[in-house]
């Protein structure tokens, strides 16, 4: 598989003879660690974008009336610094457009963030790698070649990419019946007739990859714009992921257990729920390939995706200070769109600022006046800021569902004993936890002894329950969980695959913990999700607004908010 090689996950709860004792502390943890002389750091607890969100549901009072000093004039207003807003900048800046002012947002960098520990240990705070692009996917192929990640052929079948950003080995390894494995498929442990069907799905995804419909495009392809419309493919839209792999006959519950991890990974909902188009899509649009690395290979650094993020500022001033027309105008500026409204021959923009942060006091408002503006926020968010319906979307019948994540670091001051098997890897998953695993963030530091520190990153969508064998929450609920929740029970949660695999020993290393809460992360493509006519719609605007965002395409990935993000730039320039 591109990204997953593939994860045997039996059914029910795996017996795991690593731990001793308590293997989850709950509540009382504080005192459980203090009574055997260890402490449990108190997390920082970051809400990106939660404060602002409540700012803006109640900016209907707000003045409207801006002095002449706090306007600002552009060609172009883009508004979002996730990575759809900033692959519009870097295309408009690349096609000699300088004339550009991008609004942060409540985080800039979005879903694609990093942090660090004390200026010197990067970590991601939210998405940790990219797959290699395929063919299709050009924009990203010159995106990484501008940036210095592909070194040679952007264009060709296997490019060759920066050594130093293709994930070394090990790296993916999987904790069952209480032994690490190599990789996400401990093939030791499969009965025969579980590993007939394992194969008979493989093989099943190699002929998706290939696979084009009567329109002659790719049946699954990555942006998904350019994906086949043939009905005999999108048909599979109408039905969950799990309803067609029981109708194709696959009854394996290790494989239905593997299907539902990758759906929770990508769409952080179970494939009981998502789209059986998505959950093909999720692992036949993928066939990038490299000069340098193994198929398969993902890119990946120690703040995850945020170094493209850096990469992709640093091009964009490059690019606008490139020639005699040089742009003085700083291309960012801090602060979230507030309203969005057409005005004859321009678009005007009402902003806020608060230098002090949200609600220390009111905020600093400021207005754009633009020639043309990019949306490239959330849907959800969108629908607040601009009149949606004027292009065809209802906000109460076209916004995805969306999921909830948390994505917690844990510095660590040396590494905590491992179970026997394979060594620490890049990525390790626990079999049977209700989180995705965990990521290291020194191992593409190549060196020839363990680092004194480290970062382990651990992800956790929270469409499982907090308490186990409960039902999950709804997503209202959840999220007002997330809002309420002290941080010992946010900690709680997020560390339920760092218990299972290292116990009470975990205690010993980890001297501060930074948890982000992502109450709106993704778009969740549930069943129906390509027949969404509001997204449509948007995606077809090309007057003086234009929209660029990931839910445009209901699939939360870095190739879909790219692809919207230059599409718009490319409208603009023409």
């Amino acid at each position: 598989m591109d990204r997953r090689r593939f994860l045997i996950a039996g059914a029910g709860t795996a017996s795991l003879g690593v731990l001793s004792g308590c293997d989850r502390l709950g509540d009382d943890a504080s005192r459980f660690l203090a009574g055997i002389g260890l402490r449990e750091p108190a997390p920082v607890v970051l809400r990106p974008g939660m404060a602002e969100g409540h700012a803006l549901r109640d900016a209907a009072g707000w003045p409207s009336a801006v002095p002449a000093q706090d306007e600002i004039v552009t060609d172009v207003a883009i508004l979002g610094g996730g990575v759809a807003g900033l692959s519009a900048a870097w295309q408009l800046a690349r096609g000699g457009l300088k004339d550009f002012v991008l609004v942060d947002g409540p985080e800039f960098g979005g879903n694609a963030a990093g942090g660090n520990f004390g200026g010197e240990l990067a970590f991601p705070r939210g998405a940790h790698y990219l797959p290699l692009p395929s063919p299709e996917s050009t924009h990203i192929r010159e995106m990484l070649a501008d940036t210095g990640v592909i070194r040679r052929d952007p264009f060709a079948a296997r490019p060759e990419f920066d050594e130093r950003a293709l994930v070394h080995a090990p790296d993916e390894r999987l904790l069952f019946d209480g032994k690490w494995h190599d990789g996400l498929l401990p093939s030791d442990a499969v009965p025969d007739e579980e590993g007939a069907q394992h194969a008979r799905f493989l093989a099943r995804v190699e002929q998706l990859k290939a696979a084009r419909g009567s329109d002659g495009r790719k049946a699954f392809a990555i942006p998904l714009a350019l994906a086949s419309q043939d009905p005999a493919w999108t048909a599979l839209d109408r039905q969950s992921m799990r309803q067609w792999m029981l109708a194709e006959g696959y009854t394996s519950p290790t494989l239905h257990t593997y299907v539902d991890y990758c759906c929770r990974d990508d769409y952080g909902a179970g494939h009981e729920l998502i789209s059986a188009w998505a959950g093909l899509y999720y692992f036949a649009s993928r066939a990038g390939h490299a000069s340098d690395a193994a198929d398969g290979a993902v890119l990946t650094w120690p703040d995850g995706l945020y170094a493209l993020v850096t990469r992709l500022s640093a091009r964009i001033d490059a690019h606008r200070g490139a020639g005699q027309q040089a742009s003085a105008q700083p291309w960012r500026r801090p602060g979230m769109a507030l309203q969005v409204r057409e005005q004859g021959r321009e678009v005007s923009v009402l902003c806020a600022w608060w230098p002090d942060g949200v609600g220390a006091r009111p905020p600093r408002l400021y207005r754009i006046r633009a020639r043309r503006v990019i949306c490239a926020m959330p849907l959800h968010v969108a629908a607040r800021v601009a009149p949606l319906s004027e292009f065809g979307f209802d906000p109460a019948r076209h916004l995805p569902p969306s999921a909830s994540w948390m994505v917690s670091s844990f510095r660590l001051r040396g590494f905590p004993p491992e179970a026997a098997g394979v060594p620490l890897a890049w990525d390790n998953v626990v079999h049977g936890g209700r989180g995705l695993g965990y990521v290291v963030s020194t191992h593409q530091l190549i060196r020839q002894a363990m680092p004194a520190a480290t970062v382990f990153t651990a992800y956790c969508p929270l469409d499982a329950a907090a308490d186990p064998g409960a039902a999950p929450r709804p997503l209202a609920d959840t999220r007002r969980w997330l809002a309420e929740a002290s941080p010992a029970e946010l900690m709680d949660y997020a560390t339920t695959d760092l218990r299972t695999a290292y116990g009470r020993a975990f205690w010993r290393h980890a001297d501060a913990v930074e948890i982000t809460v992502r109450g709106h992360a993704m778009a969740s493509p549930r069943t129906g999700f390509l027949g969404n006519a509001g997204a449509a719609a948007l995606r077809a605007a090309d007057g003086r607004v234009l929209f660029a965002h990931a839910d445009l395409s209901g699939v939360s990935v870095f190739e879909e908010a790219a692809w919207w993000g230059t599409r718009a730039a490319q409208r603009i320039l023409g």
